[in-house]
């Protein structure tokens, strides 16, 4: 392959993460609206947190691609580096697309993460109060049997 081919492969490597990076942010945006409503199906979630580790995948996988690509032509890319100019423009111009989405995502990550712990800790309350209600009805239940008991025994058999 020649080198222009490589820069080509890099190029569109780094379209393919440009895209990746938008469907997660849409993910994103999904997971913030969920997190935000009251009537929240897990599965809902799972699916979307599922969908996302799978794009997370697929970048991380470009990721490793472009380093052994880049680490290839490397050397021939500094010592004839005016004659690549152009492709390099481009990469760098896709780079600086690709950094300030990353940025984006990890803002909405660190703003999903503190929504679902205060989900989670709305619904860990939930539970509680649940679990809390149960006992009381069980202990009522109790009760009134004792004192349903009490009632028959002290009943008086004559006829």
């Amino acid at each position: 392959m020649q080198e222009r081919e490589y820069l080509e492969l890099l190029i569109q490597s780094l379209k393919k993460k440009l895209l990746l990076l938008n469907q997660i942010i849409v993910l994103n945006q999904q997971q913030k609206e969920m997190l935000m409503d009251e009537n929240l199906d897990p599965d809902t979630l799972d699916v979307n947190v599922r969908e996302k580790d799978e794009l997370i995948s697929q970048v991380t996988q470009l990721d490793d691609g472009f380093d052994e690509v880049y680490a290839h032509i490397a050397d021939l890319m500094k010592k004839n580096h005016s004659d690549y100019e152009e492709e390099l423009d481009r990469m760098r111009e896709l780079i600086r697309q690709i950094m300030a989405k990353d940025a984006s995502i990890r803002t909405d990550e660190q703003r999903n993460y503190e929504l679902a712990q205060k989900k989670f800790a709305r619904v860990k309350k939930q539970i509680r109060e649940v679990k809390t209600s149960q006992k009381m009805v069980n202990r009522y239940y109790q009760n009134m049997m004792q004192q349903r008991q009490a009632d028959i025994q002290y009943m008086d058999n004559k006829k």
